[in-house]
């Protein structure tokens, strides 16, 4: 690792209130060095981060992280304020097992004021802990940086709602990185944006406030008559009203990238002690020229070669891509197929879909809005359309009133396809797809499939497309499919039991753990059976009577154990009066980051693991 002069000196973040403002330039030069040098060897979130080291060096250098407390949206972009925090010695760990989270998170360092890892939170957030320090009598400033994508989720505008009604000394900085909120109108616009963020400007304005009141007489109808046309002025031609319709000081757009100037904004806004937001333009992937040419695609990275920017190994096929391979395909056939996504195209695999259809208006990205797509596919429903909706699983967590109101009751024909299902590694708790199959299982009028691999997937969504009545789920994991299943064709049956000779011991299962299992069943020999279950929701009867037979069942879920199918299918057991052993593996609580096959191994889901329980059993 080269040496960096200033991101080499110690006792940050104290240190950056000694160094200049140049100083911090060549410091922020240091910060993208390593961030480079650090994310092109453990993978994560590149673009976002090289596009806030200048706007996380202003906040540092403006505010006592410890006593101020700064919330970042989503957490994409928190690397910098890690590496100034003290955690540049374990950089190196960033999202692997045991090491720094890619994500804020208060258990890892008292710097990190709250965890996340789901968007437009922040404001939510800051609002809580800014409304707790009023209570406390702290007058310390609270600063949410929300991107201009996370502003498409309902939340962030009901944190606007609250805040600007508030009269909170809070601060807002919006980090516009795609122009995604608003565009500026002209050259006068920029010219009054511009003089907005400017100090002189506000000490003119503050002056002319305090001349015209102290006129006697009319002063106060001088005052008033100056702010009613400056009013009229900015609603014609200056697209901060939005804002300010919301009770905020709206100051910008300012450079994001200059240190100086913002921090000169942000002294004015926490002078204020009233809301603010601050308006700012960055440069998504700033300083590398690949992520600056595209910075979705260096977005979120595996590790990659930083001459060339290109991934160390390529990805390949994967779940996702299956799933919006075949789809598209579908969409060919039947012009009422739609599809849906929230924020996600790429990393669902829509994209497919999206350059097929979306010219005929079939494709639909309503941003990080998952409560809102999933009641807006019901209205595709409702229309006669067939809406195709792919979310991650942790993201789909959002929509689950909206899965029960406004899916399930009228049994909407509608599909959701459940991405990163399971366990999904290195993103760690916020991320990971634990939940989905016991929460989909509570609902009414669903079915819910688990297919093993890429054969199974494109049958179950075809079934589903064309047979599936109301609403019908397909939940997958992250990555590719297993070697061992790679030739495993599907049967289309809503359960498979395979060596059903065995006599003692029966593993059921579903999912990616099916791959698992067959690691360590004997075909030649068999000494258990295996009960894979195609549909999980609802668990079929008679895969629960043929399990009856055996001696011991094996039940292994990646998932969570408390209200899984797991236990629902133990439940189902003891409720046909089965007196064997039982053993149930399964995920209880939050899985950390780490690769899936170490969590596997970790948590009981492996194949070996599974042989051991098999064995002990059979005691």
């Amino acid at each position: 690792m080269s040496k960096k002069l200033f991101l080499d000196l110690k006792g940050y973040p104290e240190t950056i209130n000694k160094l200049s403002f140049s100083q911090l330039d060549m410091l922020s030069a240091d910060i993208r060095e390593e961030l480079l040098e650090n994310v092109s060897k453990t993978g994560g979130h590149l673009a976002s981060n090289l596009g806030v080291v200048e706007l996380t060096v202003a906040l540092l250098k403006s505010f006592d992280p410890l006593q101020d407390r700064v919330v970042w949206d989503v957490g994409h972009q928190c690397y910098p304020f890690k590496l100034l925090t003290g955690r540049r010695k374990q950089f190196s760990t960033l999202r692997q097992q045991d090491g720094i989270s890619g994500f804020p998170k208060t258990q890892e360092s008292p710097y990190d004021a709250f965890i996340s890892g789901h968007a437009s939170t922040s404001l939510p957030v800051a609002f809580g802990i800014k409304k707790a320090m009023t209570l406390n009598q702290d007058d310390h400033t609270v600063i949410a940086v929300i991107g201009d994508g996370s502003m498409t989720g309902g939340m962030a505008y009901e944190g606007l709602n609250n805040i600007g009604k508030s009269g909170e000394n809070l601060i807002v900085v919006l980090n516009d990185n795609e122009m995604a909120i608003s565009k500026n109108e002209g050259a006068l616009a920029r010219y009054l944006s511009v003089m907005r963020s400017k100090p002189n400007y506000f000490k003119v304005k503050d002056a002319t406030d305090v001349a015209l009141r102290s006129i006697p007489v009319v002063g106060d109808r001088l005052r008033n008559l100056v702010s009613e046309s400056k009013t009229m002025v900015k609603q014609a031609l200056y697209p901060s009203t939005f804002f300010e319709e919301f009770g905020f000081t709206y100051y910008g757009p300012i450079d994001g990238h200059d240190i100086k100037s913002l921090c000169e904004v942000l002294a004015e806004a926490k002078e204020k002690r009233e809301p603010a937001l601050i308006h700012i333009e960055t440069v998504k992937g700033k300083g590398y020229t690949p992520a600056e040419r595209n910075p979705g695609g260096f977005h979120g990275v595996s590790p990659f070669n930083i001459e060339t920017g290109e991934a160390l190994k390529a990805s390949g096929v994967n779940f996702s891509e299956v799933f919006g391979r075949t789809l598209t395909q579908l969409g060919k056939q039947n012009s009422s197929i739609c599809a849906v996504t929230a924020a996600m195209e790429h990393g669902t695999g829509l994209q497919h879909f999206a350059r097929a259809f979306k010219k005929q208006g079939r494709f639909f990205d309503v941003g990080i809005a998952e409560e809102l797509a999933v009641t807006f596919c019901a209205g595709l429903s409702a229309g006669g359309k067939i809406p195709v909706l792919a979310l991650y699983s942790t993201f789909l967590q959002r929509g689950y009133d909206q899965l029960i109101h406004d899916a399930s009751i009228e049994k909407r024909h509608m599909i959701i396809g459940v991405d990163r299902a399971g366990i999904v590694g290195d993103d760690g708790e916020t991320h990971q797809g634990l939940f989905d199959a016991a929460f989909l299982s509570t609902v009414p009028n669903i079915k819910v499939f688990s297919p093993s691999n890429y054969s199974e997937l494109k049958l179950m969504l075809k079934y589903a497309v064309y047979k599936g009545d109301g609403l019908q789920a397909i939940r997958y994991p992250r990555g590719a499919e297993a070697k061992n299943l790679e030739n495993y064709v599907a049967t289309g049956k809503d359960f498979d039991h395979i060596n059903a000779d065995a006599t003692k011991t029966v593993v059921v299962t579903y999912g990616r753990i099916f791959a698992e299992a067959l690691k360590v069943c004997n075909l030649e020999n068999p000494n258990f059976s295996i009960i894979k279950l195609n549909v999980i929701t609802p668990i079929r009867e008679q895969a629960v009577l043929e399990a009856l037979n055996y001696k011991n069942v094996v039940i292994v879920e990646e998932g969570i154990l408390n209200g899984g199918i797991a236990m629902q299918f133990a439940s189902k057991l003891m409720t046909n009066g089965y007196s064997g052993k039982v053993k149930i593996s399964a995920i209880e609580g939050f899985v950390p980051q780490g690769k899936v096959e170490d969590m596997l191994c970790k948590y009981k889901l492996d194949a070996n693991s599974i042989l051991e329980a098999v064995n002990e059993c059979e005691i």
